[in-house]
């Protein structure tokens, strides 16, 4: 067997699953507060910090925004003005306090709710399809599929805070020579879905963040080698995204994307109001093992099925190669250089013989 045929072989019997197809949905949000949005930096939104604020409660149940607020000036007649213009109004909180005005309106988000964008649940593609009595798959076979993510930079939903923000590499990506490992590569994506939702669970129902941290990290290594997770880096990274009031989802994305797992499609608008938008979200491809990004980032381009690259930033085309499309790659034309470094910088020959051996183990584990 030929050195590019092995490779393909045994990533083809180690990496494929049955496809099944995920779909999304939207909701609407509303919360009875007074906000005001300013896209302040010109770049079509007002989702940076300082761009959106609570409108304070005035003198009559007016409101008025904080953004660029000024003290009104008052005349020889004793009336106030507003230094912005006199289409804006003079307001105190209180009717006693000094007059400002604010050259923005507030939103009644009773009136005018907050449209949210929900998350796709992508918990990846599902070894779960249609198979016949032998156990073969009579669906879509995918090889190297990925899950359909998003994090949230700071904006309203999230208070600000960042919730794209990762700790490094905390899944680990090592080659191994067991079947266990094996398992371990393919159960990842499962694994940090399972943790993840343990850990929010946990922290919705009350616990403390510590207490679900500690919750997830039990959850993440079920049915996973536990070498192959930093569990002390899991735990603090769980705790520090769930004090920011971060979701599952970001938890999930942190993660991987700094375990070098995920490919970032872009950026789009998660949360907006009145057509402006308050949150954006970065969308974002990520895959059961590093290798199996940087595949899919060289892979892509030389494949005409895959012209439109990630597809929409919103709802990014995460889905594997076919047999006959993973079949077509040239490996010769990727560099993986970033995958072999973190293999103790063992030769391209020697990772392909020890890939020939495990296909050769889970051939005889299989059919014995």
């Amino acid at each position: 067997m030929s050195g590019r045929n092995a490779f393909t072989a045994a990533l083809m019997l180690l990496l494929a699953t049955c496809a099944q197809p995920q779909v999304a949905t939207a909701q609407t949000e509303a919360t009875q507060q007074w906000l005001c949005a300013v896209d302040r930096n010109g770049n079509g939104d007002a989702a940076d910090e300082g761009e959106i604020a609570g409108c304070g409660t005035m003198e009559g149940g007016q409101h008025l925004c904080p953004i660029d607020q000024v003290a009104c000036t008052q005349g020889i007649d004793h009336h106030y003005a507003c230094p912005l213009g006199p289409q804006y109004a003079c307001l105190s909180p209180d009717g006693i306090a000094p007059p400002s005005c604010s050259p923005h309106a507030c939103i009644d988000t009773g009136a005018h709710p907050i449209e949210t964008d929900v998350s796709i649940d992508d918990p990846g593609t599902p070894a779960d399809g249609t198979v016949d009595e032998d156990g073969n798959c009579l669906g879509t076979i995918e090889i190297f599929g990925g899950r359909k993510l998003r994090c949230r930079p700071p904006g309203l939903s999230v208070t600000f805070q960042n919730c794209c923000k990762d700790k490094g590499q905390i899944v680990k990506d090592g080659m191994g020579a067991s079947i266990s490992s094996i398992g371990t590569k393919i159960a990842v994506a499962k694994g940090v879905f399972t943790g993840m939702k343990a850990a929010y669970t946990a922290f919705r129902a009350g616990a403390t963040a510590s207490q679900a941290a500690s919750a997830g990290a039990n959850a993440l290594i079920v049915g996973i080698d536990p070498t192959s997770i930093a569990i002390s880096l899991a735990i603090n990274f769980m705790m520090e995204v769930l004090l920011r009031g971060c979701d599952q989802q970001d938890m999930e994305a942190g993660m991987l994307r700094g375990s070098g797992m995920c490919h970032e499609v872009g950026t789009y608008c998660s949360s907006k109001i009145l057509g402006i938008c308050v949150q954006k979200a970065k969308s974002q491809c990520c895959f059961n093992s590093k290798l199996g990004r940087i595949i899919q980032e060289q892979g892509r381009p030389q494949l005409k099925a895959f012209a439109n690259g990630w597809g929409e930033v919103k709802s990014p085309e995460c889905r594997g190669f076919t047999p006959q499309e993973f079949q077509a790659l040239d490996f010769s034309r990727m560099d993986l250089s970033e995958y072999y470094s973190e293999i103790e910088a063992r030769s391209a020959d020697l990772i392909q013989s020890d890939m020939e051996e495990r296909v050769d183990a889970y051939l005889k584990t299989v059919q014995p």
